[in-house]
């Protein structure tokens, strides 16, 4: 079957080890479903993946990607939740101590067929296109996930979205706005900023600019280049959440600040197959709709790999057939 896939891991030119190209059809394991892939969209962890990180030597080679829409065999329309638990897991998907994400042991979502778990699907809204759909189960979930779960943020409350044009960043923009939140976003470009603003941004400002007031929460993805920014910006007990750290990990804490004020620090990781469920019913319910920056042929995957190593991202890349 057709698929894209990493051939082998390549730290240093990641790049070099992607394939579109041909794999075999994968068996389906008692207790697990065939999905037809519709649409898939890329993310920073497939970028990873080429790198090396997260996946053993061993597993190469990997069909790339976390999330996707498609239909199963009897036809049914589902969005897939990438969160693979351990058999027998109770509780939290995301709190699994041997929980993966696919394409870290099993094979992912950009290709003909992937198979998955039969709690790994769940029904695709009607309403929602498969290429809108297959943003749901890694950046939007995120996003949900942080803004509903984690920071505790009532409607009519400031919150901080740092960097203003990635996956997760538009989608904090556009659920905080139609959840009664005051939104303001940082973007280093004017460009990515008038992005945040159109899809419901309150006010976008330069990195690291010092803002008109603090303010209660701080959504982090972008790490060492902005956190100290990040903790200048809170009230006083005020919380960033944080899942991911795309500029590096490295970060100066700023513990004084942190303890004197009492400020809260929260990660965050994906989502819960519920949680997926509920996003979906909310962007139905509201008709709230993914950021597209870019929609490719399978076949052109490498121009979406190349703009996203690049950072010339304005929403999401999804992949259609």
């Amino acid at each position: 079957m057709f698929a894209v896939y990493a051939q082998e891991p390549n730290a240093e030119s990641p790049l070099d080890s992607l394939v579109v190209g041909e794999r075999p059809e994968p068996d389906v394991p008692d207790g697990w479903v065939r999905v037809h892939v519709k649409a898939a969209s890329l993310n920073m962890h497939d970028i990873w993946t080429l790198r090396g990180v997260g996946i053993k030597p061993e597993q190469f080679p990997m069909i790339l990607g976390c999330d996707g829409a498609g239909t199963l065999d009897d036809g049914s329309e589902v969005v897939i939740h990438s969160v693979v638990n351990a058999p027998g897991w109770q509780g939290d998907d995301t709190l699994d101590p041997k929980r993966t994400l696919l394409t870290e042991k099993h094979q992912g979502t950009f290709a003909d067929q992937v198979v998955v778990p039969a709690r790994n699907v769940v029904p695709k809204p009607a309403a929602l296109s498969f290429a809108e759909a297959a943003t749901m189960g890694t950046a939007w979930l995120t996003a949900y996930r942080m803004l509903f779960v984690k920071s505790g943020l009532r409607p009519g409350q400031t919150m901080l979205v740092q960097g203003a044009s990635g996956g997760v960043s538009t989608a904090l923009v556009q659920l905080g706005r139609a959840a009664g939140f005051r939104v303001w976003v940082t973007g280093r470009t004017e460009e990515k900023r008038a992005l945040a603003e159109s899809l419901g941004a309150h006010q976008a400002f330069e990195s690291g600019a010092r803002l008109p007031e603090r303010v209660d929460a701080v959504f982090e993805t972008v790490g060492k280049a902005t956190w100290s920014h990040s903790v200048k910006s809170l009230k006083p007990g005020g919380i960033i959440v944080v899942s991911g750290s795309t500029s590096g990990p490295d970060a100066h804490a700023e513990l004084q600040r942190v303890f004197f004020l009492q400020l809260r620090i929260a990660g965050s990781t994906m989502g819960t197959r519920d949680e997926l469920a509920d996003l979906l019913a909310y962007l139905d319910l509201t008709g709230v709709r993914p950021q597209i920056g870019a929609e490719l042929p399978f076949s052109e995957a490498a121009k979406g790999f190349q703009a996203m190593l690049e950072g010339d991202t304005a929403g999401k890349i999804v992949f259609t057939r």
